[in-house]
């Protein structure tokens, strides 16, 4: 993974670490003992780095109502109402919002399949809840329930609640949501994990550590797996930023940092969501949507933004940015160059549009771009919802890898799972590409990576924006051995069938986490 794409064609692995690369140096360590396996042809990597993701989400939707695989709304409403919810709520979600029109489906839907059970499930993109009536009811939100200052409710035309509820708005309904069971998410976390080493990732950023959109603070539950010696991959949390507070939150975030020193869990970064997506128009962008006056959300103001984040970096956090618009990026980075000058490695994720002007100060502030690459395709999101609202100029602004590349931009990459596809490989297809596995009509083709620069941003680039360089992320000698084997060579393979690709292997500190 360095600058000249170099190969080897031997590791060898002792007490956890590389101890010799290149067939003379590894055949002169094995003995009797040595476990040797033969690659034949396969391509052994550097475990992924996931530097965006939400690996107890992830694993909750897969134990509840998951609509992750649903193909339309029919689709989703049959797997609602053959879910066994045991009569209590019907928690869960995946819904994808270009299967409902304007991307809001209603309460009266829901109603049909869930009856007395109240339902409230997450959209994919985690920004949107679609509730039924009975939970409306149970929260006692109704046409006289203000919209929250951070997100707005759908309402039918006499102004009453209409079954989708937005960003902050989706709070309204979470407060009255059952306590959330330990063991629950235990179980979750354990799952999440399982199926990101089945992907070849050995060490991830959970980019949500706190209470969510619903979903309860995840700290000991990491805490507990960490000192129970079953949390198996390289975790960094992100502590996140309760936006509806201020400054005085900083104190519980140093005090949050602390109990999170483990094994193999810390917490030195802090997620400020500091706008929505394009889909439901709650991206902050410069100019409006088309034909709106809506320039979507911005969680935090521009000076209370700078505030903040001189704020955290004095404290010695990183700052981990959710910003999807124009506007939202070009705050954040003006954000980074107000802070003292610390050497943190802030992160921005998402970046989907970005103004032609910010592209070369994430090189100058030393901002790491952390794209999603599996979003940058000709789906039904894009061509639906999104395309429509930005309007051809910034929609050919979207996703710039290639130029942020070409600038100078530190770039790492995450899934955002269970947003999107929790696969590393789908996501580098996706990037040399511009198409999902099995399409043909590429996504502005001219911001393509190249393979061997993609697998670098998924493993060392990712590495360092997670704070593991040092260890992880590289094949090199005195380096942990997080690896992961492949079950091909995707470089002698056309870029078409990338995604094909599965792991048969993963490893961390040389134990074998996965095998398939």
């Amino acid at each position: 993974m360095d600058a000249a794409g170099s190969r080897t064609d031997a590791v060898a692995v002792r007490d956890g670490r590389i101890a010799a690369l290149g067939t003379a140096a590894v055949r002169a360590l094995i003995t009797e003992r040595t476990e040797v396996v033969a690659l034949r042809g396969r391509l052994l990597l550097p475990g992924f780095q996931d530097a965006h993701a939400h690996p107890v989400f992830g694993g909750l939707l897969r134990l509840r109502c998951d609509l992750m695989e649903a193909a339309d709304a029919a689709d989703c409403l049959r797997s609602i109402a053959g879910h066994d919810s045991g009569g209590r709520w019907v928690l869960g979600g995946g819904w994808d919002s270009a299967h409902f029109p304007g991307g809001a489906p209603t309460a009266a839907a829901l109603d049909e399949v869930t009856g007395s059970r109240p339902a409230y499930l997450i959209n994919r993109d985690h920004h949107s809840a679609w509730v039924n009536t009975a939970a409306l009811r149970l929260a006692g939100v109704d046409a006289t329930t203000p919209d929250p200052p951070d997100g707005w409710i759908e309402r039918d035309a006499r102004g009453r609640p209409a079954g989708t509820l937005h960003e902050g708005a989706a709070d309204l309904v979470a407060r009255a949501l059952p306590a959330p069971d330990p063991a629950e998410y235990r179980a979750a976390l354990l799952e999440g994990q399982r199926l990101l080493h089945a992907h070849g990732v050995t060490g991830w950023q959970d980019a949500i550590v706190g209470a969510y959109l619903g979903h309860s603070d995840v700290l000991d539950t990491y805490r507990a797996l960490d000192e129970q010696g079953l949390l198996t991959g390289r975790v960094q949390g992100a502590l996140w930023w309760d936006r509806r507070r201020g400054p005085e939150q900083l104190p519980e975030l140093v005090e949050r940092r602390a109990r999170a020193r483990g094994a193999r869990f810390r917490a030195d970064h802090v997620k400020l969501m500091i706008d929505g997506v394009c889909e439901n128009r709650t991206a902050s962008m410069v100019r409006p949507y088309l034909g709106e006056r809506r320039s979507g959300l911005s969680h935090l103001s521009a000076d209370a933004l700078r505030e903040v984040v001189g704020l955290l970096s004095a404290e010695g956090f990183a700052v981990h940015f959710h910003a999807v618009g124009d506007r939202a990026v070009r705050d954040a980075l003006d954000a980074v160059a107000a802070a003292p000058g610390s050497g943190l490695r802030h992160q921005i994720a998402h970046v989907q549009v970005i103004r032609t002007e910010d592209l070369p100060r994430f090189r100058e502030l030393g901002v790491t771009a952390n794209v999603q690459e599996a979003w940058a395709i000709n789906d039904a999101a894009m061509t639906e919802l999104t395309i429509p609202r930005l309007g051809a100029e910034r929609a050919a602004r979207q996703y710039p890898f290639r130029s942020l590349l070409d600038s100078g931009a530190p770039l790492a990459a995450g899934s955002d799972w269970p947003v999107s596809d929790v696969a590393p490989l789908s996501a580098v297809h996706a990037a040399v590409t511009r198409c999902e596995p099995g399409g043909t009509d590429p996504f502005l083709p001219e911001q393509a990576l190249e393979l061997g620069t993609a697998l670098a941003v998924h493993t060392l680039g990712s590495a360092r924006a997670n704070g593991f360089a040092a260890e992880t992320g590289s094949l090199e000698v005195g380096k942990a051995a997080d690896l992961a084997v492949l079950d091909r060579d995707p470089f002698s393979a056309p870029s078409a069938e990338i995604g094909r690709a599965r792991v048969d292997l993963t490893i961390v500190d040389g134990a074998v986490v996965h095998r398939r």
